[in-house]
This record gives C-alpha cells, sequence and structure tokens, in this order.
C-alpha cells in the first residue's frame, strides 16, 4: 500500500512524475497482483492504466479551467507477461485533449524497459467542482512531486 488514496494506494502504486503533459507511476507485481494461475492479473494494468491517464488529464484540466474528468473507454493491450518482483512503470501521454473530452496513450514497461501492456483511455471533461475533501486527499498525494 501507498499514501495515494484509493484503489492505487491498494494496488501499492507510486507516482513518480505528475504534471499536465505526462505522468510516470510505478508499482511492484506481488501476490495482490495475481489471478488465481499466479500471473498477473489484467484488471491491475487496466485499473492503473485509468488512473494514470485520469490523473494526468485532471492535472491539465485544472490549467485550462477547471472540472473533474471521468474515464469513458479504456482499451489495454497484454503484450509481456510480468513476474512477481518485477517493476512496472506506467506512463501516460496526451493523444488529444480537447473541450469536452481527452485520449490519452499509456505504456506499462518492466525493470528492463519492455513493453508489457499499452493501451488508451478516453476521459470525459466533466463541468463540475471536484469535492473539497476529495480534492484535499488528491493535494495531499502529490505535493511530494
Amino acid at each position: 500500500m501507498t499514501e495515494i488514496p484509493g484503489l492505487d494506494g491498494m494496488l501499492g502504486v507510486e507516482h513518480i512524475e505528475a504534471g499536465p503533459d505526462k505522468v510516470v507511476a510505478r508499482f511492484e507485481i506481488g501476490p495482490q497482483h495475481l489471478q488465481p494461475f499466479g500471473i498477473p492479473h489484467g484488471g491491475v494494468y487496466c485499473a492503473v492504466h485509468e488512473s494514470t491517464a485520469s490523473v494526468a488529464g485532471h492535472i491539465w484540466l485544472q490549467t485550462v479551467g477547471k472540472g473533474v474528468v471521468v474515464g469513458t473507454n479504456n482499451s489495454t493491450d497484454f503484450l509481456r507477461q510480468a513476474a512477481p518482483g518485477d517493476v512496472i512503470t506506467v506512463t501516460a501521454t496526451p493523444i488529444h485533449r480537447g473541450r469536452s473530452q481527452q485520449l490519452w496513450h499509456v505504456d506499462s514497461t518492466d525493470q528492463d524497459g519492455r513493453l508489457v501492456a499499452q493501451g488508451q483511455v478516453r476521459l470525459a471533461n466533466l463541468d463540475r467542482d471536484v469535492p473539497a475533501e476529495v480534492l484535499a486527499q488528491f493535494a495531499d498525494a502529490y505535493k511530494k512531486l
């Protein structure tokens, strides 16, 4: 577990870079990431891809106004099997950022730089305020970056 609130914290994700044009996160494959057959569950990659893109999309949206982003589509391809102990680095970069939606490219690589999974996450930009308590948790989790 990490200090990040929500599912990312439960998955042990730590953010090592967070800005409007790129977010980089990292986690180590452990027993909590495995499916019943002893290999990493694909849902872990999908979840971390969506949250990494969402963090990036939220940071960018705050630079152009205000609002909140929500995932509307997540397409993740699994390319190489990782193993317990592997350190996965997840990088989200923008493909398109518009008035009502964003599209982000996300790569997951292992400690040797090999592509393990890649995907795209589409986000909707909603014109609403982020609840103060959520914003406070978000700010606390990312203030070190």
